[in-house]
């Protein structure tokens, strides 16, 4: 197998807006990511349920169904995805909204719009591994 084909890391995004979803998953594929996409909170709960545990996962705030929020409880409860990276991605800039996504177990929060050198520097770091 060449070295191109390689098993590359996982992400799970979970943003409503299609567009930018879809910038998403350009930008972290470019990077070498494998992408799945969920649309709404019911349907990332799904693959929360289902998919073996991604690299990292960057969520909305402000979903379909379920919050953002909601969903950090949930993967948070699962044992086997409870140490994956999870990056809030939201339009909300509210201090109060940011601390409780943290103090649910986010690892990170990015307000939108957001830079993608400065998005994918913060995926970076959270996907190394302490030495």
């Amino acid at each position: 197998m060449p070295a191109s084909a390689a098993i590359r890391p996982t992400i799970l995004v979970t943003e409503d807006d299609e567009d930018m979803a879809g910038l998403l998953r350009h930008i972290l594929h470019r990077e070498g990511y494998d992408i799945h996409v969920a649309y709404d909170g019911r349907a990332a709960q799904t693959l929360v349920d289902t998919l073996p545990p991604p690299a990292l996962v960057i969520l909305d705030v402000m979903l379909p169904y379920l919050s953002g929020f909601q969903l950090v409880t949930h993967i948070r409860k699962k044992p086997d995805w409870a140490s994956v990276p999870i990056i809030m991605l939201t339009a909300d800039s509210n201090e109060s909204h940011i601390v409780r996504a943290l103090e649910s177990g986010a690892n990170d929060y990015v307000v939108k719009p957001f830079q993608p050198r400065e998005l994918l520097a913060r995926v970076r770091r959270l996907l190394q591994r302490p030495s």
